[in-house]
C-alpha cells in the first residue's frame, strides 16, 4: 500500500510516498481502508520535532492521525465494529498512520457512523470537533443564555464551535473573514464579525465565553471583552492563565486528547480543500499559510 511517511524530523520536503506491506491489525485493532484523512496543525509539528517530548515518533512514521474509512478487517478481541462498517477514528499522534490507504487503529478509538453520511467529509470531525466539544462541555461547561465568542469560527475546530455552542443554546457571535460570513451564519451564529475590517472588541459587548484558537494578538485583546467570572479557553499554543486570573478570568490553555465518545451526534464538516495522497507535502503546506476554510483532507 501507499503511505505518506518520514524517517526523521525536519521540513515538509523530507516526507515521501513509499509502498509498505499492509498493516495485520492486532488483537483489539481495526483494519480499516482509508476514504480521507484530515490535516490538523499538529501534523506539522510532529514532522519538524516540536512535540517530540510529549508525542516521541518512532521512524519511518506514517504522518495523520484523523480518518474515515470502511473496515476490512478485525482483531479477535474487538466487538464494537465489524468489516463492512464505515467508521471514523483518530490515531494516537505517536503512532500516525492515517496518511496511507489502509490503517490499523484500536479499536476504542474507532467509531461507526451512519450509512446516510458522506465518508469523507467525516474525516474532518475526530480532533477538530472532538476538540470544539471539550473546550465548551468539559473546560468551560457552556450553559444555555451565555454569550460565546468563537474566533476563526470559518476554521477547522471553530466551525463545530460554532454549531455546538448554538446546540447548547448560547448565543455565538463569530469572527471570520468576509468571504466566510454566509458560512458561519449557516452553522448557526446569531452574530458575524469580518476580523479584517472590524474590530471585534467594538462589536460584541461583555461575554461569557471566548473560544480562541488563533492566539498571540487576538487572544491578548480577547481578555478585555470578557465579563469577570467568565472564560477564556485558548487552543493554539500555551499562554500565560495567571495574568487573567488576576482579572477574574478563568483561562485555559486546551491539549487535546482523544475519547471516541465525544464524537456522537450529527454535525456539518466544513470541507475546504482536498488533496491526493500523493501530493500530502503540498496540503500541509497549504495548511500552515493559515486562515484555513474547514477541514484540509488527503484521499488515496
Amino acid at each position: 500500500m501507499k503511505t505518506a511517511r518520514i524517517h526523521a524530523y525536519g521540513p515538509l520536503d523530507d516526507i515521501r510516498i513509499e509502498d509498505v506491506p499492509e498493516p495485520v491489525p492486532g488483537l483489539d485493532e481495526v483494519l480499516i481502508r482509508v476514504e480521507a484523512a484530515a490535516l490538523n496543525p499538529m501534523d506539522n509539528k510532529l514532522l519538524a520535532g516540536y512535540l517530540k517530548d510529549f508525542f516521541p515518533l518512532a521512524f519511518p512514521y506514517t504522518l495523520g492521525t484523523d480518518l474515515a474509512g470502511t473496515v476490512v478487517a478485525t482483531g479477535p478481541l474487538v466487538v464494537t465494529v465489524r468489516p463492512g462498517d464505515r467508521v471514523i477514528a483518530r490515531t494516537d499522534p505517536a503512532g500516525g498512520g492515517a496518511f496511507a490507504e489502509l490503517a490499523a487503529v484500536p479499536a476504542r478509538l474507532v467509531v461507526p457512523v451512519s450509512a446516510d453520511l458522506p465518508l469523507a467529509s467525516l474525516a474532518g470531525l475526530p480532533t477538530a470537533a472532538a476538540s470544539a466539544w471539550q473546550a465548551l462541555f468539559e473546560a468551560a461547561a457552556v450553559q444555555p443564555g451565555q454569550s460565546v465568542l468563537v474566533h476563526a469560527g470559518a476554521g477547522g475546530v471553530g466551525s463545530f464551535a460554532v454549531q455546538l455552542a448554538k446546540r447548547a443554546g448560547a448565543s455565538v457571535t463569530a469572527t471570520a473573514s468576509a468571504a466566510n460570513l454566509d458560512l458561519v451564519r449557516s452553522l448557526g451564529a446569531d452574530q458575524m464579525i469580518d476580523y479584517r475590517n472590524q474590530d471585534f472588541t467594538a462589536f460584541t459587548g461583555a461575554v461569557d465565553l471566548v473560544i480562541d484558537t488563533v492566539g498571540g494578538e487576538t487572544l491578548e485583546r480577547s481578555l478585555g471583552i470578557i465579563r469577570p467570572g467568565g472564560k477564556l479557553i485558548g487552543l493554539s499554543a500555551p499562554f500565560d492563565t495567571e495574568g487573567p486570573k488576576a482579572r477574574g478570568i478563568d483561562a485555559q490553555f486546551l491539549f487535546h486528547e482523544s475519547d471516541a465518545g465525544r464524537l456522537a451526534g450529527r454535525l456539518h464538516s466544513v470541507i475546504g480543500q482536498e488533496f491526493a495522497l500523493a501530493s500530502t507535502v503540498e496540503a500541509l503546506r497549504s495548511l500552515s499559510k493559515g486562515g484555513a476554510r474547514g477541514k484540509t483532507l488527503v484521499r488515496p
